[in-house]
């Protein structure tokens, strides 16, 4: 048994200053102040309606001002290259201890500790720092030099360990727009590895988008939705896969979205050019996301709203956005939390392999790609393809530069991609039942340590 002491828990609502309880991978209990014999018993739920709550060192609100988090308001921290690194907020000094979390108190406090919580439990006293849910990445591609494009388990492995050191606890494995062989393959492998719960499934972006909308798409490769195709994949990822993007206007598009919700895959709407009306139609027929909003997809106009607005519009939807500064500007991250709330918007990297790497030269699919300043475009060609951050970074951002408080940032990172993946029952929140997925952070928001399943990573 694990006991976190003297730490900020980020709850969905509430900043709590207090104590969490790990026992067998799970969360069993937690609450406000020092742990207590009863609480620690009990699994006493935490209070979530500001009662004995620490609701400094967060933001006020989207565009507002930010304070608790020291130092500038650059938001790129080791692979987060290419973010902008400017802060709109005001920032001031933070008032968690400094001193290094060693998974160890000080003499006297364990033995204080040991009493309360009970003799065979590690105390771990985090001198005052931010514990929040494991971010979950609900889309993406790859990192640290490798993708899931091949299906091979040493790359996914690669992927996942070099992720986890950043926060990130649960992620799904992301396949862009290859041919059918290639895809089976790749499906078949990756399958194999959510099974063993390396991945949380896997996600299809592609084939069945919009040529004009393609992205970093090889074009040549889209095709017209096909169920009998889709079925196929199914079967090879074994009740593994988890999602799949597609656009809804094309032949058999509204046909490929019911088969999926048949089949228990979530249904998103991307790479589209379809119109309001086609996208609702969509949503109506079960679709349930809107995948990297505004990016590859028609841009709202104020005569004809797109998949933009159907999306904002509709509280079914999760729309997913890259907060990286590049995919979207500030401003607009701003207009999105604030028209769809941070319960509805799922905070998602798209990286892809050059994410830790640096600049130099990569290949998405089969597509070439540039990275220049931490900014990834197809080679010779201005599309962006992917990004280069982690989810530690988006979330850094999401406080510091768009101005959030840290509990609608956390819910955007952690709770409402789990939801939107259906997992929310296990992860995505601290709270009792839980599995035991959460990230430690200093003042700066900047990852110290990772809990997975309970044990520190």
């Amino acid at each position: 048994m694990t006991v976190l002491a003297n730490a900020r828990l980020v709850l969905p609502n509430a900043v709590q200053h207090g104590w969490l309880r790990i026992d067998a991978g799970r969360i069993t209990a937690l609450g406000p102040g020092a742990p207590d014999a009863d609480a620690s018993a009990t699994g006493s739920r935490p209070d979530t309606n500001g009662s004995g709550s620490d609701t400094t060192g967060h933001g006020t609100g989207a565009g507002g001002t930010v304070s608790g988090v020291s130092g500038p308001g650059s938001d790129a921290n080791g692979s987060g290259a290419g973010v902008s690194g400017s802060g709109s907020g005001a920032h001031e000094p933070g008032t968690g201890a400094t001193a290094p979390v060693t998974g160890a108190t000080a003499p006297g406090t364990r033995a204080a500790a040991q009493g309360m919580a009970g003799a065979d439990a590690e105390i771990v006293d985090l001198g005052g720092r931010y514990v929040v849910p494991g971010f979950v990445d609900m889309h993406m591609h790859g990192g640290a030099g490798h993708s899931y494009q091949r299906g091979r388990a040493d790359d996914a492995r690669q992927i996942v360990e070099f992720h986890r050191a950043h926060g990130t606890t649960t992620l799904t494995a992301g396949l862009v727009t290859g041919s059918a062989d290639e895809l089976l393959n790749a499906v078949s492998g990756l399958a194999e590895l959510a099974a063993d719960g390396l991945i949380a499934g896997i996600h299809l972006e592609g084939p069945y988008i919009a040529r004009n909308r393609c992205g970093a798409h090889e074009p040549t490769l889209l095709r017209d939705p096909d169920a009998a195709e889709f079925r196929r994949l199914v079967k090879a990822g074994g009740g593994h896969v988890r999602m799949i993007t597609l656009a809804p206007e094309l032949p058999g598009g509204l046909d490929l979205v019911r088969a999926a919700v048949d089949e228990g895959v979530v249904a998103a709407v991307g790479h589209t050019d379809g119109t309001a009306a086609q996208v609702r139609e969509a949503f109506d027929a079960g679709a349930r996301v809107a995948t990297h909003l505004f990016n590859a997809m028609r841009p709202l106009h104020h005569r004809e709203g797109g998949p933009i607005v159907a999306a904002l519009n509709d509280p079914r939807v999760t729309v997913e956005l890259i907060n990286d500064g590049v995919h979207i500007d500030t401003e607009v991250a701003r207009l999105t939390f604030n028209a769809a709330g941070a319960d509805r918007v799922a905070l998602i990297t798209d990286a892809m392999a050059a994410t830790g790497m640096g600049d130099g030269s990569y290949t998405l699919g089969v597509m070439d790609v540039e990275v220049k300043d931490g900014r990834a475009v197809l080679a010779g060609g201005t599309s962006i393809a992917g990004s280069t951050i982690t989810m530690a970074d988006g979330f850094r951002r999401a406080v510091t530069v768009v101005g959030l408080p840290i509990e609608d940032a956390a819910r955007s990172a952690a709770l409402v991609p789990a939801r939107a993946l259906g997992l929310d029952d296990r992860i995505g929140s601290l709270a009792p039942g839980k599995e035991a997925d959460l990230v430690v952070l200093n003042d700066d928001l900047e990852v110290e340590r990772v809990m997975k399943g309970g044990r520190w990573t």
